[in-house]
């Protein structure tokens, strides 16, 4: 069975910083792509980063450019989100979720398995 399990967030200050943990069991990383996405109250979800062997990280967010950075950890089956200079528009539900081909897209909807999301508040 593929599953992902969201780690990491919390309540933090403007400026500050986390890093998310997505932990995947029942596939090969080197044959899935995952994206980082979000979603804030009252606005549609965004895809954050993407990461994949094909394509390694692809930035959809411009707002997190330079802030935000995707990585993963293939012996430990992991993707993480490491989120920096936070700001209050940041605020939002994480969600990574995969797809069974190593390559990214921003359409949300291709992508077949998610975790269960994790709350990220950054105060002002």
């Amino acid at each position: 069975e593929v599953q992902l399990v969201e780690s990491g967030g919390g309540l933090v200050q403007t400026g500050g910083s986390l890093r998310l943990s997505c932990a995947a069991s029942g596939f090969t990383f080197d044959d899935y792509a995952i994206i980082w996405l979000r979603e804030a109250p009252g606005k549609e979800r965004e895809g954050v980063l993407c990461i994949s062997s094909s394509d390694g990280s692809t930035v959809y967010a411009d707002s997190v450019k330079g802030r935000f950075t995707i990585s993963s950890d293939n012996a430990k089956n992991t993707v993480y989100l490491q989120m920096n200079s936070l700001k209050p528009e940041d605020t939002a539900v994480y969600y990574c979720a995969a797809r069974d081909t190593a390559l990214c897209t921003e359409r949300l909807s291709w992508y077949d398995t998610w975790g269960q999301g994790t709350q990220v508040t950054v105060s002002s």
